[in-house]
């Protein structure tokens, strides 16, 4: 299903070193593409923001404020291109890969192991069935240390549950997160 459009664009084989144009060895690269039995998906390069305390005001789920999240720059050096999450602080980016989800398939992500043992918890919510979107992604840096987070490399796992069509898919129900695009989309109410 994943080679049909299900994920795009799709990498049939773990990936663990890619080719730098400018350099004749293999780069090491944080893991992505099909694994044994679920895909880690990668870090868009588009968009990741950080929540910043504003004086005077509360996170609120019913009635975001988009101040409360300050972007953030992209950096690149030897190693790849990578955001910084300082510690004690919690981000959001997007997938680099869109998913188009049939209505027999669920995805739940999970945080890759490199990240945790770095602090890092990745908190994400399921992909239901007849979904279609990027993911925005959510970081927590549970460390008392300011952390890298890798873009265009593996950032998350998909796991894939295979089920019945459901009654009442994400797409016909009209899912407010349908067809998000490569931004970091806000909680709607």
């Amino acid at each position: 299903m994943a080679q049909k459009g299900m994920i795009t664009p799709f990498e049939p084989s773990l990936m663990r070193k890619v080719q730098k144009e400018t350099s004749s060895e293999p780069h090491p690269v944080i893991s992505y593409g099909l694994s044994s039995y679920g895909y880690d998906i990668r870090l868009s390069s588009a968009e990741f923001r950080i929540f910043r305390h504003v004086p005077g005001t509360v996170v609120d789920p019913k009635n975001f404020n988009p101040q409360n999240l300050e972007s953030t720059p992209l950096h690149t050096d030897g190693n790849g291109s990578y955001f910084i999450l300082p510690a004690h602080s919690y981000g959001l980016g997007v997938a680099l890969e869109r998913l188009e989800v049939p209505d027999n398939i669920t995805v739940i992500c999970i945080g890759k192991s490199t990240y945790a043992r770095c602090g890092i918890i990745a908190n994400l919510t399921p992909a239901e069935a007849a979904w279609r979107g990027h993911l925005t992604l959510e970081f927590s840096n549970s460390s008392s240390a300011d952390c890298r987070i890798y873009a265009n490399e593996g950032v998350v796992q998909l796991l894939f549950l295979e089920g019945e069509p459901c009654a009442i898919s994400y797409e016909a129900r009209q899912g407010k997160y349908q067809d998000q695009l490569e931004v970091v989309t806000l909680a709607k109410v």
